[in-house]
């Protein structure tokens, strides 16, 4: 079995676990957690957009078309892309943070 990682959605303190080889929005749903928008799961659409606030991680790639290489470099990825290498602390960020925080609150 590998690392099993910590992931802390700061917006709704939501946590979840993530094995290494998974994606964060694959383990959430698996999980039955909610926190993360889903979208395509496959890096192309951009819904499930979020910043990596604290931790190490990689990535596959992603469209262009809904992340700039700007917001790469600022910490923001999309989470069906987003593998952890340590415990994660994440904010969701887009156009779909106000339905999130109006669902949660």
């Amino acid at each position: 079995m590998g690392d099993r990682f910590s992931v802390l959605i700061q917006d709704c303190d939501v946590r979840f676990s993530c094995e290494a080889g998974d994606n964060l929005l694959r383990s959430m749903e698996a999980l039955g957690r909610r926190g993360i928008p889903v979208g395509c799961r496959g890096g192309g659409c951009g819904v499930c957009k979020v910043r990596v606030v604290e931790g190490r991680f990689h990535t596959r790639k992603m469209s262009r078309a809904c992340l700039s290489e700007q917001e790469e470099a600022d910490g923001v990825v999309l989470a069906c892309r987003l593998f952890a290498e340590s415990d994660l602390s994440l904010q969701v960020v887009g156009k779909m943070v106000k339905a999130l925080r109006t669902e949660q609150g």
